[in-house]
């Protein structure tokens, strides 16, 4: 791939022996520094070790990438460009992390050219080509699309360089992150002939960021109370990031799309903490595209801890849970991919879940569980818990895998979907309620019927809880 003219300058490719300096000094300064995270006395109960250890990976992570940029500077040219001398079809070896990617379109004779790194990164195979400007998209989580079409589109029409994060979606259920910079290019007359990009993979860079931050808040909790405004703004960021717009409502309700689809609403009551920082969440997310256009990701779960490091873990765990679902990945071997990602977390946490799917076109309703309540179904005034699949709590067994079980639903069935922070025997006070909530005509009343069951004075509670209510129509 030739080198493009970029619409603002034409920089000179930089000196030989400029870059070979600039690796040495990197290759030193990232010995010293992973001298400094090696020296550090270990001490996994003190919050400011955490801390300093979490800035030596970061600083040492963004050195290796450093190095891996030169490296490739240096090289002249892209893997996959002409001459470059690799094997067709080769997978590059390394972590994706730290590589970089380009790609450039033409406009004139829609041509595409990506270079080997791009295929990796994107999870392509070579044999498949590169894709156009408007394919792009379809590789893209689908919540971020608008975001790419948005840059693109902006930098085609207005000229403006693309910069930008969004994220993609592999064949193994990965969510990975990476980051666009583009710029158009120019032809003669001032006109916008292609468009050039680099691709970076910052997955591991983002997560290192969030762990300093974490920890960083941990050290400020260790050196005193924060003050109540403090609380109030950590909470409030909180809850706009990793809340569900009913999650701390008394009752919400999705209306149904069409025959044989669910009404969903939720029930989420407070505990005594007042803040709406908690180990448990909810998710409800209509699947898109096709297929399986139609379907219905339900999910609760509980992360041991509170504050601001259990909530950002929620924001992960429900990500990676659209994500996933959205690439496909059944219940059972989706939470089988969570389990790796919180063991993989610079600070693992325990945490129980319950991720299903529902299927109007079959009335199928696919369910697995970590270590949590299994659902309970009603159905002519009558209420059971369904049979729960083998599942552990998720972070407790390195590489466990998750059973999948299946049920199909009638017209009128409930299905209620809890976290354990409910109150101690919720499951015989539910299933006492039986006859009103088959009798019930949405879910929305049905979640009513739980909240006036729960709310008071016969409930204490400590923590946040959360309850879906799903009503196959």
């Amino acid at each position: 791939m030739p080198p493009p003219l970029f619409a603002d300058r034409n920089a000179p490719p930089p000196e030989r022996g400029m870059v070979d300096a600039l690796i040495t000094q990197t290759r030193r300064l990232r010995g010293e520094v992973d001298a400094v995270r090696q020296d550090a006395a270990a001490d996994e109960d003190d919050t400011l070790w955490r801390w300093q250890r979490a800035l030596c990976d970061l600083a040492v992570h963004q050195l290796d990438d450093l190095g891996a940029h030169l490296d490739q500077l240096r090289a002249g040219r892209p893997s996959g460009a002409e001459g470059a001398g690799d094997v067709e079809g080769a997978p590059l070896p390394g972590p994706l992390t730290g590589r970089v990617g380009s790609a450039e379109w033409n406009l004139l004779t829609d041509e595409a050219s990506w270079s080997d790194e791009l295929f990796d990164i994107l999870d392509r195979p070579r044999s498949s080509g590169p894709m156009s400007l408007d394919e792009l998209p379809s590789l893209v989580f689908f919540e971020d699309r608008a975001l790419l079409t948005t840059m693109v589109t902006a930098c085609l029409v207005d000229g403006r360089p693309i910069d930008g994060e969004f994220r993609v979606v592999h064949h193994d259920g990965q969510v990975r992150t990476v980051h666009m910079m583009g710029e158009p290019v120019l032809d003669g007359s001032g006109c916008t002939a292609s468009m050039w990009a680099v691709v970076r993979d910052v997955s591991d860079l983002r997560r290192g960021e969030r762990a300093v931050r974490a920890s960083g808040a941990s050290v400020a909790r260790d050196r005193g109370p924060a003050s109540p405004r403090e609380r109030a703004r950590v909470a409030a960021t909180f809850e706009d990031t990793t809340a569900p717009a009913t999650r701390y409502a008394p009752a919400g309700s999705s209306r149904p799309a069409g025959p044989a689809a669910l009404d969903v609403a939720a029930y989420c009551p407070r505990g005594a903490r007042g803040t709406p920082l908690g180990g448990d969440w909810c998710d409800v997310f209509e699947l898109p595209g096709e297929p399986p256009a139609g379907d219905t990701l339900l999910a609760v779960g509980g992360l041991t801890g509170h504050g601001a490091y259990a909530d950002s873990s929620i924001a992960m765990v429900r990500g990676a849970l659209r994500g996933l679902s959205v690439a496909g990945i059944e219940p059972g071997p989706l939470l089988g991919h969570l389990d790796r990602l919180i063991d993989a977390q610079e600070q693992p946490t325990l945490s129980s879940a319950l991720c299903s799917r529902y299927r109007p076109s079959t009335r199928t309703f696919s369910w697995a569980q970590a270590g949590h309540p299994a659902p309970l179904l009603f159905r002519d005034g009558t209420g059971r818990a369904l049979t729960r699949p083998d599942g552990v709590l998720l972070g407790a067994t390195p590489g466990a895998s998750y059973e999948q079980a299946d049920v199909r639903l009638l017209p009128g069935d409930v299905l209620v979907l809890r976290t354990e922070a409910l109150a101690p025997g919720a499951d015989a006070r539910l299933l006492s309620l039986a006859p009103a909530l088959t009798a019930a005509g949405s879910a929305q009343e049905c979640a009513a019927l739980v909240a006036a069951e729960f709310d008071g004075p016969r409930t204490p509670r400590t923590d946040d809880a959360c309850v879906l209510v799903a009503r196959a129509t």
